[in-house]
């Protein structure tokens, strides 16, 4: 094989064995690897209808054809598993340099299965695979559970561990790799936690083989060199300023979701830009492997109460942290963000679910006894205590560990849980963004942006500018874009340079960039129009998990402050979400029945009969 490397390790934890899978070429073509492939083996190893926490659940971690080459941004990993958060199936992404180390090692997946009887780690040294013990390294932190696995094993090795939230159950724990990188949605390490798995650390160096090497370094060549060009007269702004510059659209825009999404505008936005982050507290900037753009955030904060350092923090958790909860202080935003890396788990989550506990302690719903303190919005020093006693499960922080959603319902008011399927909202109000209201809700793993994300045509205007505030054109685009986030996932590249340089506005969204470099990797020989079934093929693969793990129409939702609580101020003021509207479009075009179930014709026109 080419671009693949050709092997599957499954591990299986109850029995503390390493064997190795050859990868089906015919699966890798039809799925293309990362998310895609990572779905079609879970759905070939679990029952949908399986406890997330169980045994029986899987776990996957997989890379994808591009991952490790020379291609701008390859560099992701998708972690693929049923989500405890949820109850749906998830794909957590993240980058930095383990993912590439992984598939230099001559693995493309890796199937964790069964729960070890004590904490283990696996460590992968140039394709040779042990499982290690750990118990050692139970309590640690990710940044010292990375610091002692480099110490005995090797001093390059590329480490994904989990954190004290994975150990205890937070059940939107992340897995943390390069330890400030994170697999961080859906509560992907809390399933390792469960697994008693620590960690995996690996070790690699293998030259990756492509099919077509020259005309693979002609068109990386030229990528760069257009990139180079275009930023000649100053540095991409995300290099700049980081995914943070994102504040400054968002709230121009008023979907800059403020505390607990009751508007889409902060009055202390700039306090929290991503100007502001440069100017106080950045140190340096660091790129993934194979990226030109090196939006990574390293900083350090000395005020008091808040010291710290690390990377950080990103756009979604300064929304989280910063404007949801009414907080500008930057310093406790960073903060936080640093123990959600150490503790290991999901900002956006963390921090929308303090949001969700101020509002209804503000309305007198939770008491302060239950918190311990009177908990208000624009609380900086709560945010970080709360994110603290939530790692380690302690007090109100073991309620917490839950998520809004389950937080709500033991206050028997799920209202006031801004989620989809269970799952969180990203840093995009969707009453002033109707694409992204269709897309939260239909997101096979809850709401998230990184499932299609229209604000890149609603409010970056990239590659094109479409009305926000209009529905009746979204269900087309909302399935553009789910698709092409389909092929970028699976492939192993990075949104942030894919959407920008990879992917072209024709009569559709298409990722024309991704087909070519592919092609010239892996000689499969894809068309446009059968690199795009094997998008849909993944979308419908995701949708026939949820259908059969019991998901139906009824949650494609969105909660009722979105549907019907107007925005009350700023450009989309008198807006909610017009979901329902867009719903029947949107199952017309996938090929889903009414109650949202795809058909028989689409299951064997996608293979998945």
């Amino acid at each position: 094989m080419r671009g693949w490397v050709g092997t599957i390790l499954r591990v299986n934890l109850n029995r503390k064995t390493v064997s190795r899978d050859e990868l089906d070429p015919a699966a890798a073509k039809a799925f293309i690897g990362g998310r895609g492939l990572g779905v079609k083996y879970l759905l070939d190893a679990i029952d949908p209808l399986c406890d997330p926490l169980g045994a029986e659940n899987a776990m996957i971690m997989a890379t994808g054809p591009l991952t490790g080459t020379a291609a701008p941004t390859g560099a992701r990993y998708m972690v693929v598993t049923k989500s405890p958060l949820t109850g749906a199936i998830t794909a957590s992404n993240s980058g930095g340099k383990f993912p590439a180390e992984l598939k230099k090692a001559g693995v493309d997946m890796i199937i964790f299965e069964g729960r070890s009887p004590e904490p283990v780690y696996l460590w992968i040294d140039e394709g040779k695979a042990e499982l290690r013990s750990a118990g050692h390294l139970w309590g640690k932190d990710t940044h010292a559970t990375d610091d002692l696995i480099r110490s005995e094993t090797n001093n390059r090795a590329k480490v994904a561990s989990i954190g004290p939230a994975g150990e205890k159950g937070v059940l939107f724990a992340s897995i943390m790799n390069d330890r400030d990188r994170a697999a961080g949605r859906s509560g992907v390490g809390a399933v390792m936690g469960a697994k008693n798995l620590k960690a995996v650390a690996v070790r690699g160096s293998k030259p990756l083989s492509l099919h077509d090497e020259a005309e693979f370094k002609r068109l990386v060549k030229k990528l760069l060199d257009t990139f180079k060009e275009a930023h000649k007269d100053a540095p991409p702004p995300l290099r700049l300023y980081g995914t943070a510059v994102t504040t400054l659209g968002t709230n121009t825009q008023g979907v800059f979701p403020t505390r607990n999404f009751q508007s889409g505008q902060f009055e202390r936005w700039e306090d929290i830009h991503g100007v502001a982050l440069t100017e106080k507290y950045l140190t340096g900037n660091r790129a993934c492997f194979s990226c030109p753009i090196g939006c990574g955030r390293i900083t350090k904060v000395d005020v008091p109460g808040f010291e710290g350092e690390g990377e950080g923090p990103e756009y979604e958790t300064l929304y989280a942290f910063g404007s949801n909860c009414g907080v500008s202080n930057l310093a406790a935003v960073t903060k936080a963000n640093y123990l959600c890396n150490e503790l290991g788990m999901d900002t956006i989550t963390m921090g929308a679910t303090i949001a969700c506990a101020m509002e209804m302690a503000e309305r007198g719903i939770i008491p302060a006894t239950d918190v311990g303190f009177d908990l208000r919005f624009g609380d900086d020093k709560a945010i970080v205590e709360l994110t603290r006693r939530t790692g380690f499960r302690q007090g109100f922080g073991a309620l917490l560990a839950q998520g809004s959603k389950r937080l709500a319902e033991h206050y028997d008011r799920p209202e006031f849980a801004m989620v989809s399927r269970g799952q969180e909202f990203a840093g995009y109000e969707p009453r002033g963004e109707q694409g992204m209201a269709l897309a939260y809700a239909t997101s096979p793993i809850g709401a998230s942006h990184m499932r299609g994300d229209p604000a890149y045509v609603e409010i970056l205007g990239v590659p094109v500018k479409i009305d926000p505030l209009t529905w009746r054109d979204k269900p087309r685009i909302v399935v553009d874009w789910q698709d092409t986030f389909c092929v970028i996932d699976s492939a192993g590249l990075c949104v942030f340079y894919a959407v920008r340089n990879l992917v072209e506005p024709d009569l559709r969204i298409r990722p024309t960039g991704i087909l070519h470099l592919l092609n010239a990797a892996t000689g499969v020989g894809y068309t446009m129009d059968t690199l795009m079934e094997a998008a849909e093929r993944i979308f419908t693969a995701e949708r026939k998990f949820l259908v059969t793990a019991g998901f139906s129409r009824k949650d494609d939702s969105l909660p009722l402050r979105m549907l019907k609580e107007p925005m009350p101020s700023g450009p989309s003021k008198g807006m909610v979400a017009h979901l329902e509207e867009m719903l029947v479009e949107y199952y017309r075009i996938r090929g889903w029945d009414s109650e949202g179930r795809p058909t028989a014709e689409l299951y064997r026109k996608v293979g998945l009969a």
